[in-house]
């Protein structure tokens, strides 16, 4: 495949690392996909991964890696982070919010035990200031700066005046050095404590995106790749690395919207539903006349509404590296998939050969064990995270070492299994067990890793009891079957449940009615019922031909299986286009004045066809300049104006405008 023609297409590396593989592909506007490869994620170090992936393209092809000239990725690793209930410790700043407001929105749930300093301060809707006192930020600094990894910033009404998040901002940064997101860079929406949520899981993520940019780069160099470095962002468009760095909550849903950007190129559909299966989630979106639909609240991820522009994806935690549970209480127990990752018996099993010796241990034993089966092990990442261990994680934590530790054996009381679930929401540990990849390779349909402790650990669990004191399974072979099937019927619920939302309608809810069961189900009664999707299904992801191969029954419409399915994100990731915006809004905070707010600039006037023309003009430099920061230099900037009037006896009276640039152009490459 080696093609030293001079005037040969450029080629694009398109890079997708996910919680389980990290993906790469070479691709030309002339060629498409010239080479795919495949390699495993490596947490603890993503060069690896991303070295694995990419030398085995270059390898394949023959090509000189200078003829790289664009470079591109999308990660899930955001989306996996916050539906797992991982990140860095954050000190949120709250400024000129009550307590009671970290009640709303999901702040108080999502903040969990990481520090809050609330500060006198803010500004009223005009933009109007009142006193800030950032003493109690400034006396807790030191001890801050010794227990998180990054800051967050929300003032009252920032949107309309940032200047208190300014002053928070600059103060963290010359006392600690460490990062800090204000809430204003972020969005300029209203509604204080979803934006602070927003910013908060924004400062979790930084260190994660951070870790991935400075990997890529790293690799990049030392490969004498010498091209620019984009990111995709959670609604498909480009950005560079650097921009992704300071707003790493833009890439939740990436590696989704970079899917969707990749179907649509693969199988030229226009309307589709687009369901993504990975290793720790699945992605559903729709596709309507050949875009992807936008959520127009924000994007919603593990559980949290942020103010994040992304595409209408739903996002649930079930894949081939979903833990494997049954449902507590009844005489029969149902199989429960999810919403946690672990990492899968057969793959640990390559990984350690003590993996099968302490499976066969506890398979000698007379009796099944409600420990049996599953390990821990550190994940490697950096000792920063370790930042405010209390002392029960501290301690468990020095007894997990590199590789897997019997769960049997490592938790002496009931109280640890808490303690170790924490030290899997920071990050900093895994969880060993059976998945449902581990049941594919009982049954040879997978194989890529060691298929005897898989079926040693099926054998364990298929030992486990149900309401009556017997076996749930008669064998490895049978609860792997069970396994799989239920994957595939749980995967045509979260398809169903997000065609019901994008219909209106309370989508959990009604896949849960007994109606909608027994439809799926195809069961008969006097009352015949059935329910299908308008569209065909787009399957993608390595496991997609194994997983959807039974699903168009259940879903009532034929399942589309692109030859190149595995690699749809990294694909999506080079075929992407920056876009990027800039808003800003004016007010009349008295009678004849006019203000606008926009980015860090607030200014005021005396009429208001001055101020709208000010702030478009502030704008369409804010998108230009951004536009440059985000990758591509050729923008083409577009305005929307919204104004909201009243007619009071006969007169016209102002009441506020929203202006929106938007600059969209295809990324700058290497000459």
């Amino acid at each position: 495949m080696t093609n030293h023609e001079p005037n040969a297409d450029p080629l694009f590396l398109g890079m997708d690392t996910g919680g389980t593989y990290t993906d790469a592909v070479l691709w030309s506007e002339g060629r498409g996909i010239v080479a795919k490869a495949k390699a495993l994620t490596t947490r603890h170090d993503l060069s690896v991964g991303i070295a694995g992936s990419v030398d085995n393209v270059l390898a394949a092809t023959g090509i000189e890696p200078s003829r790289i000239k664009l470079v591109s990725i999308s990660t899930t690793l955001a989306t996996n982070a916050l539906v797992e209930g991982q990140g860095g410790r954050v000190g949120l700043v709250m400024i000129g919010f009550k307590p009671e407001d970290l009640a709303r929105d999901g702040l108080a749930q999502a903040l969990g035990s990481d520090p809050v300093i609330h500060c006198a301060g803010g500004h009223d809707v005009h933009g109007n200031a009142t006193r800030l006192d950032l003493s109690d930020l400034e006396a807790s600094l030191p001890k801050l700066a010794r227990e998180v990894s990054a800051f967050a910033v929300a003032a009252y009404f920032s949107t309309r005046n940032p200047a208190h998040e300014i002053a928070a901002r600059e103060l963290i940064r010359a006392r600690t050095g460490l990062p800090v997101t204000a809430s204003h860079e972020l969005s300029s929406k209203l509604g204080g404590p979803r934006r602070a949520l927003t910013t908060l899981l924004n400062a979790r993520l930084v260190a994660m995106i951070d870790r991935l940019v400075a990997a890529t780069e790293g690799f990049l160099a030392g490969r004498g790749i010498e091209a620019p470095l984009m990111v995709v962002r959670g609604d498909g468009a480009l950005v560079t690395a650097s921009f992704a760095r300071t707003r790493p909550i833009e890439t939740i849903l990436s590696g989704p919207a970079a899917s969707l950007v990749g179907a649509r190129h693969m199988t030229g559909l226009s309307n589709a539903v687009v369901s993504d299966i990975g290793g720790t989630t699945t992605d559903v979106a729709v596709l309507d006349g050949g875009r992807p639909r936008l959520d127009p609240d924000g994007a919603t991820v593990g559980g949290y509404r942020t103010m994040v522009e992304a595409v209408a994806m739903r996002t649930f935690g079930l894949g081939g590296d979903s833990e494997v549970s049954l449902v507590e209480g009844g005489l029969d127990p149902g199989l429960k998939l999810g919403p946690r990752r672990v990492v899968p018996l057969s793959l640990a099993g390559t990984q350690s050969a003590s993996v099968r010796e302490q499976l066969e241990r506890q398979l000698r034993a007379p009796n099944a064990g409600r420990l049996d089966g599953r390990f821990a092990m550190r994940t490697g990442v950096p000792e920063r995270l370790e930042a405010g261990l209390g002392v029960p994680e501290a301690k468990l934590f020095a007894a997990i070492g590199p590789t897997p530790e019997p769960l049997d054996r490592l938790l002496t009381s009931n109280s640890q299994n808490a303690t170790l679930t924490r030290l899997v929401a920071r990050g900093l540990v895994h969880v060993c067990g059976f998945t449902p990849s581990d049941a594919a390779h009982v049954l040879g349909r997978q194989s890529n890793w060691d298929p005897e402790t898989a079926r040693m650990g099926a054998e364990l669990f298929s030992r486990k009891r149900d309401g009556r004191g017997k076996a749930i399974a008669t064998g490895p072979e049978d609860i792997s079957a069970r396994v799989l099937e239920a994957l595939t019927r749980r995967s045509a619920e979260v398809i169903l449940e997000t065609a019901f939302a994008e219909d209106g309608l309370d989508g959990a809810a009604t896949v849960a009615h007994a109606l909608v069961q027994r439809a799926v189900d195809g069961r008969t009664g006097i009352a015949r019922l059935s329910v299908s999707l308008d569209r065909p299904v787009v399957g993608l992801g390595a496991s997609a031909g194994l997983h959807y191969a039974r699903l168009e029954p259940l879903v009532g419409n034929v399942c589309v299986l692109p030859a190149d399915a595995d690699v749809a994100n990294a694909l999506g990731a080079v075929v992407g286009q920056v876009r990027v915006t800039a808003e800003a809004t004016v007010g009349q905070p008295k009678e004849g004045l006019f203000r606008i707010s926009a980015g860090e600039t607030v200014r005021d006037f005396l009429s208001e066809e001055e101020a709208l023309a000010a702030a478009e003009a502030e704008i369409r430099s804010l998108a230009a300049a951004r536009a440059i920061s985000a990758g591509t230099e050729d923008a083409e900037i577009s305005m929307t104006r919204e104004l909201r009037t009243a007619t009071v006896e006969g007169q016209r009276s102002f009441i506020e405008a929203r202006l929106v640039a938007t600059a969209s152009g295809r990324p700058r490459i290497a000459l």
